[in-house]
């Protein structure tokens, strides 16, 4: 076993046991990033089908995930302290665990309000991931952004796979299929994950493999304010054009989606598994160009990019949608990088925890704002004109970020 381990790295077997911990951690990271994004696309591809079984309206059943959102987001901070103080490798077997089986309870659930309550406890345990996936994430790599970037590709696949599968799950075995099977897959994922760790494969890291310039107490809390809104604006975004997109597929393209809910979930499916892969260039281009200059580009894209969506159909809606959740997503590598940048190292899991109230959390009520507005409109054009607004706001207080000083630049980074 020895010789084997010392392909690894050079410098002995602890040396090469480190580097291995520190490879697992990665992958299961990039793992437990797709898992952390699979309950609220299964379930807003699964809501076309219980708006006939459960009789409600589509902002009624939109409304059932609402808590799960927002738990999402206001759980982080907490997760991302213990992880800081307690465990990171402990909060992810809780996460793998407490997720996949909130989600495996939601699709045993026998009414409207018990579906509510285990989609609130899948968001609770989901909401562990980011803050501390991401610290640690960040602790075992060199070069973040490109790091972030690929990390992001495994964000983009959870949307993906899990609109696809709870359409194959959904018009084969029926709706609650869409939950139990992924759950359970996510359980086993975690079994896995716990033996690792006994065996000692897989071990804490609390020093960052890359040191940060220091920064001044001014810039941190400028930067705080201002990313703050930023986030919150990124939020809202994503969470409403998420809930938007498989409706409004079913709305405006019924000639291409005229195989039901498995059409749809195939044409969502294509879009967050494209731009997912898209972060790769974005991490890329956060590791080579000012993180505000990258941040900045991805906000302004997204304006006009909204307002076509809320007046296109036909194959140029699929098209502007794609772009639109290409331009959201993309701005994610700079702006974990910029939180990595601005936060002590000590402090990255509630930094991230502090993030995800934004991004996730109060952002969550988007959700219900696409619902509301769906409901009382019959349709997605004030919905979008409203997200465009919004990325407006966020491109014109994202001027406010510190500038990164040259002598802040390394002047090398190594290798990964």
């Amino acid at each position: 076993m020895k010789s084997a381990i010392f392909w690894f790295a050079p410098g002995g077997y602890e040396a090469a046991m480190s580097v291995l911990s520190s490879r697992l951690s990665l992958v299961f990271s990039c793992i437990g990033h797709s898992y952390s994004h699979l309950f609220a696309p299964i379930f807003y591809v699964v809501a076309l089908t219980l708006e006939g079984e459960l009789g409600l309206t589509h902002g009624e059943v939109i409304t059932l995930i609402v808590a799960g959102n927002v738990l999402f987001g206001f759980g982080a901070p907490l997760a991302g302290w213990l992880g800081d103080r307690w465990s990171a490798t402990g909060m992810m077997a809780l996460f793998f665990m407490g997720c996949g089986g909130g989600m495996v309870m939601t699709g045993f659930a026998g009414s409207p309000f018990m579906i509510g309550v285990w989609l609130a406890v899948t968001g609770l345990f989901a909401s562990i991931y980011h803050p501390v996936g991401f610290a640690w994430l960040i602790r075992n790599a060199v070069n973040r952004g490109t790091a972030l970037g690929i990390n992001g590709v495994f964000g983009g696949i959870g949307p993906a796979v899990a609109a696809l599968s709870a359409g194959v799950l959904t018009e084969t075995f029926g709706w609650r299929s869409a939950f139990i099977v992924p759950g359970a897959v996510m359980i086993a994922t975690g079994l896995v994950f716990l033996l690792l760790i006994i065996r000692g494969l897989i071990v804490e890291n609390k020093t960052p493999l890359r040191s940060d310039p220091p920064v001044s107490g001014r810039d941190r809390v400028n930067a705080f304010v201002v990313l703050m809104i930023t986030m919150l604006c990124t939020g809202l975004i994503y969470q409403s054009t998420q809930a938007a997109l498989p409706k409004m597929f079913d709305v405006r393209l019924q000639d291409m989606v005229n195989s039901g809910v498995m059409g749809v979930s195939a044409m969502v499916a294509v879009i967050y598994l494209t731009a997912g892969a898209m972060q790769v260039v974005a991490g890329r281009l956060a590791d080579r160009y000012p993180l505000k200059t990258v941040y900045l580009i991805a906000f302004f894209l997204q304006a006009p990019i909204l307002f076509l969506v809320a007046l296109s159909s036909g194959t140029f809606l699929f098209i502007a949608a794609l772009a639109m959740v290409t331009a959201n997503v993309g701005a994610l590598p700079a702006e974990n990088s910029l939180v990595a940048r601005f936060a002590p190292s000590h402090w990255h899991g509630l930094a991230f925890g502090l993030k995800f109230i934004f991004a996730f959390g109060i952002s969550g009520l988007g959700a219900r704002l696409e619902g509301v507005l769906y409901d009382q409109t019959g349709g997605f054009f004030w919905l979008f004109t409203i997200l465009a607004s919004i990325a407006v706001v966020g491109a014109t207080v994202g001027w406010l970020l510190p500038g990164e000083r040259k002598e802040e630049k390394p002047a090398s980074v190594p290798a990964e």
